[in-house]
């Protein structure tokens, strides 16, 4: 197998691979690092490569496969974990110069998860600081671009986990998403991202485990890889609330075994709370929306007015935000990202009248949303309303769609990922094809609450009836390793 090949094999092939002793733990993970080191001047998606423990895990499963016991579902196969996430020994330091040498003593959940199904973590990827914004730059680190356009944004939160996934660098990566950041730089990478249903996946390092909008979630090259890496870290934890007395689901035979929609009912909404989408983006998406006809579903455009969620949104997220790390600005204030403190800043504008009204806010878009699948199976939207922004813009930039400047990024760039943190209901963006200007474009699959086999079982099944993953970023630099 050559290096580019082996680069791009899915975790499921990866491991089988490994299960059969085609090839060892130690040269794919040794494969893995080669490809970061010399990714890293281009592409800067590692804060931190755990190249010593990786390298020792590596062993370990080569010495497992030796003894001939049973192995994991994922055993040798690399994965990485979005900097936001605690990890045992290695440090986590949320794109902050203030948690720079912060080394955690546990693993989150999620990657303990992981690592029990025989995963092996090979670093920490890049996040703006504290996750606040879908621009992956910060202090620490500076800027991770797309892995199609060093011009263009990764997107983010969760920037550097998609470029991982689409320039090969690892094939399961770790994520998470408070308002779309699992979502948006999967969009913007042509990767797929899932945030599940709050819950399915536990997140004990909420502090608000009854508010929670934030989610801990797979970021993959195939379907069928965000399938094994649900199914590894899903289940109940007494950590997280929303995760106890949640039905188990069988979400890698969901992606084996798709099956049709014969009979279902599909919502197309173009526009969810924005006025304007980019003309090719939108014909792109409904273009993909359209293949599930021929998988035997009804698609029906909703034209209904949804008025965006995002101002409450904000409301809740910098609240939070001035609670964590408000006391940090006196000492750290100098160093922190300008867009972070104007955040921070912003709320402390908000009254506790303001933030209560909120709160009721997202139960009555709950109780909206829910309505919606009374009479529909699956929801379908664009996932983002243009392809990948400039990399000059920042934060509080207006957003510009063929050539008229429409607003604010969080209401017209990503209007379709925020609604759906605050509603719990699990979405998953896909790969659906390619704008003009060579960049990705994706579709948003939304399901019923609690049902997340559905809605792999419908990304699993426009995956066979629109396949991508032949296509990936042209980047000479890493080319053969």
């Amino acid at each position: 197998m050559s290096s580019d090949s082996q680069a791009y094999t899915s975790a499921s092939e990866l491991a089988e691979q490994i299960r059969s002793r085609q090839v060892s733990p130690i040269e794919v993970v040794e494969a893995a690092l080669r490809r970061i080191d010399a990714s890293q001047p281009i592409l800067n998606a590692f804060i931190t490569v755990a190249r010593d423990e990786a390298l020792d895990d590596a062993r370990k499963a080569e010495d497992a496969i030796a003894r001939g016991g049973d192995l994991g579902p994922l055993h040798g196969v690399p994965f990485s974990v979005k900097d936001l996430v605690n990890t045992r020994g290695v440090r986590t330091t949320m794109g902050s110069l203030i948690f720079e040498h912060n080394v955690p003593d546990r693993d989150a959940i999620a990657v303990a998860r992981l690592r029990a199904a025989g995963a092996i973590m090979i670093g920490k990827t890049t996040t703006p600081e504290f996750g606040h914004k879908p621009f992956t730059r910060a202090p620490l680190f500076g800027d991770t671009p797309n892995a199609w356009d060093r011009d263009r944004i990764a997107g983010g939160s969760s920037g550097g986990a998609a470029v991982a996934a689409a320039a090969g660098l690892a094939p399961l990566n770790v994520g998470t998403d408070g308002g779309g950041s699992i979502r948006i730089p999967a969009a913007a990478n042509g990767i797929v991202g899932l945030k599940a249903t709050l819950g399915t996946i536990p997140h004990d390092a909420a502090p608000d485990s009854f508010g929670a909008n934030i989610y801990v979630g797979p970021m993959t090259r195939t379907v069928t890889d965000t399938a094994l890496m649900l199914q590894a870290m899903a289940g109940p934890h007494p950590s997280d609330a929303h995760s106890l007395g949640r039905r188990a689901q069988d979400y890698v035979k969901a992606a084996a075994v798709p099956g049709d929609l014969e009979g279902k009912k599909i919502a197309w909404r173009p526009l969810l709370g924005n006025d304007v989408v980019d003309s090719e983006v939108q014909a792109i998406t409904y273009g993909a929306a359209r293949a599930f006809e021929e998988a035997g579903a009804t698609l029906v455009e909703v034209d209904d007015v949804f008025v965006t969620p995002e101002p409450f949104w904000r409301v809740l997220s910098q609240a939070a935000w001035r609670s964590r790390f408000g006391d940090y600005v006196d000492e750290w204030g100098d160093r922190m990202t300008p867009t972070f403190l104007r955040s921070i800043t912003e709320a402390s504008d908000y009254s506790a009248d303001e933030l209560q009204k909120a709160i009721y806010q997202r139960t009555e878009l709950f109780r909206e949303v829910q309505g919606w699948f009374d009479e529909f199976d699956l929801v379908m939207t664009p996932t983002l309303s243009r392809t990948a922004l400039e990399s000059d813009m920042d934060l509080y930039d207006p957003v510009v769609i063929e050539g008229q400047e429409i607003g604010i990024i969080r209401q017209n760039w990503y209007p379709y990922t925020h609604p759906f943190n605050l509603t719990g209901h699990p979405a998953i963006t896909l790969p659906a094809g390619f704008a003009g200007d060579g960049l990705p474009v994706a579709l948003q699959i939304v399901g019923r609450y609690a049902d997340d086999a559905a809605v792999i079982r419908a990304a699993a099944l426009f995956e066979q009836l629109r396949p991508w993953t032949d296509r990936t970023p042209d980047i000479p630099e890493i080319s053969g390793l």
